[in-house]
C-alpha cells in the first residue's frame, strides 16, 4: 500500500515550469562619455571557464572622416555576475617600441601617419581558464598575449607576424587582420583564429581579400598558417571578416562575410579548422548586408544549438535587393539552428533600428549575450555599444 501511495505521489509531481522570457539591455560604451574617443566599434564578447564575461571593442579617436586606420585602442570590461554589472573600461593592448604606418594606408588621403592603429582583437576562452588574445598593429603585424586571471591583467605581447609568411606563396598579402570577434578552442585543444588577407590595392586598402585561419596546438606558444579557405573569385567577392564554430562531429565551420552579388553569407567546412576546406557555398537563410556577424554554440540543459547574429537586412522583405539600400546596417537579429547550421528557422530582432557589428556568447546560467553597435541612423558603426541579455525562451517565443 505504501509503495502504491509513493507511486501515485511521484506521478502527480507537477512538471518544472519553463522560465519566463526576458530581455535586458545595457550600454557598455557610449559616444560622449569619454572625450578621448569619438567612435566605439567592433564589439566582442566571450565567457571564460570561470564564468567571467569579457566584452571589448575598438575605441577610435577621430571625430570626423572616421577610418579603420585611425588612432585606435582596445578597451575591455568585465562582469562576474552574469552580465548585470561591469568593471570600468581598461586599455588592454600596448606594443613597445617604434611603430610604422602600413605603407598601403598612407596612399589614402585621410590617413594620418602619426596615428597608431591597434585593430581586430580576437579572444578565446580556454577550457583550462586561460584567455588567449590575438590582435593586429597597423593591419601589418600580428601579436599574441594571454591572461591567467580572467582578463584582469595581460602578459607581454609576442609578435607572431611570421606565421602569416606561409600564406604568401599562394597570396601575396600586404594587409592582414584577425577575426574580428571571439574565436574558438576545439575539443582537441587546438586554438583556431579566422583571418583575412588583402593585397591592399583596392578600397580602403582592404580589398581584394581572401579568408583563412591560423591555429595553435600548444596553448598559444606557437602558431601556424592553415590553407586559404575562401579565395577571391568572380563568385566569392572579397571574403573577409569571418567567424568559426566547432560542429558536433568535430568539423569546423566558417561563416564568412563577403561582397558577392547574392548578398548571402558564405559557408565552408574543414575536418580540423585549418586544411581541406570544402567548396564554399552561400547560405540562403543568412542575409549579407556586408557586415560582421557572430556565431556561437548554445549548450545548456537539454538544448544543443547554434546561434547566429547579424543585421538581417536586404531593404525589402521579399528577399530582393533594393538598389542603394542593401548595405543599410539595421535590424540586428539572432537566429538559431537545431541541425548544426543546415537550416536556420527561428530568429528574433534584438535591435530593429540602425545597428551594425555584433558578437554573441552564452553564460553558464544559459543567458544569451548579444553585444552590438547601434545608433540613431544607419552607418558603419553607431553611437552606442549595447549588451543585450536574454534567455532562450525570449528568443523562441512568438513576439
Amino acid at each position: 500500500m505504501k509503495r502504491l501511495l509513493l507511486t501515485v505521489m511521484l506521478c502527480s509531481t507537477p512538471p518544472l515550469l519553463a522560465a519566463e522570457p526576458f530581455i535586458e539591455k545595457q550600454d557598455l560604451f557610449r559616444v560622449g562619455e569619454d572625450p578621448a574617443y569619438n567612435i566605439y566599434h567592433i564589439p566582442g564578447v566571450v565567457v571564460t571557464a570561470k564564468g567571467t564575461i569579457l566584452a571589448w571593442c575598438e575605441a577610435r579617436k577621430r571625430a570626423a572622416g572616421a577610418s579603420d586606420w585611425d588612432d585606435i585602442r582596445i578597451l575591455l570590461r568585465r562582469s562576474t555576475d552574469d552580465g548585470r554589472t561591469w568593471s570600468p573600461p581598461q586599455s588592454v593592448v600596448h606594443v613597445e617600441g617604434p611603430k610604422e604606418k602600413n605603407p598601403f594606408a598612407l596612399k589614402i588621403k585621410t590617413v594620418d601617419r602619426n596615428d597608431v592603429t591597434y585593430n581586430n582583437p580576437v579572444l578565446i576562452a580556454d577550457k583550462n581558464g586561460t584567455v588567449h588574445m590575438v590582435f593586429c598593429l597597423e593591419y601589418m603585424r600580428c601579436f599574441y598575449q594571454r591572461s591567467d586571471d580572467d582578463g584582469m591583467t595581460w602578459g607581454k605581447p609576442t609578435e607572431i607576424t611570421a606565421t602569416f609568411d606561409a600564406f604568401k606563396a599562394k597570396y601575396d598579402w600586404k594587409v592582414l587582420a584577425t577575426g574580428p570577434n571571439h574565436s574558438i578552442q576545439l575539443r582537441t585543444g587546438r586554438l583556431v583564429v579566422p583571418v583575412w588577407l588583402s593585397t591592399g590595392t583596392g578600397g580602403n586598402a582592404h580589398r581584394p581579400s581572401v579568408t583563412a585561419t591560423i591555429y595553435s596546438d600548444d596553448g598559444g606558444k606557437t602558431w601556424h598558417a592553415g590553407d586559404i579557405a575562401v579565395p577571391n573569385t568572380q563568385e566569392w567577392i572579397n571574403p573577409n571578416e569571418t567567424v568559426a564554430v566547432e560542429l558536433d562531429d568535430s568539423r569546423v565551420m566558417l561563416n564568412v562575410r563577403n561582397e558577392s552579388k547574392t548578398h548571402r553569407r558564405l559557408i565552408t567546412i574543414s575536418p580540423n579548422g585549418a586544411t581541406e576546406w570544402s567548396t564554399p557555398r552561400f547560405e540562403d537563410a543568412l542575409l549579407e548586408p556586408i557586415c560582421m556577424a557572430a556565431l556561437v554554440r548554445y549548450k545548456h540543459g537539454e538544448e544543443n544549438l547554434l546561434l547566429f547574429s547579424n543585421p538581417h537586412n536586404l531593404a525589402r522583405t521579399d528577399g530582393k535587393i533594393e538598389p542603394g539600400k542593401s548595405r543599410d546596417r539595421r535590424n540586428v537579429t539572432v537566429k538559431l539552428s537545431r541541425d548544426e547550421g543546415q537550416t536556420w528557422l527561428v530568429g528574433r530582432a534584438v535591435e530593429p533600428g540602425a545597428s551594425s557589428y555584433s558578437d554573441i556568447a552564452v553564460t553558464p546560467a544559459g543567458t544569451i549575450l548579444c553585444f552590438y553597435g547601434r545608433g540613431p541612423k544607419p552607418g558603419f558603426a553607431g553611437t552606442h555599444l549595447t549588451m543585450a541579455r536574454f534567455n532562450l525562451e525570449w528568443l523562441t517565443e512568438k513576439p
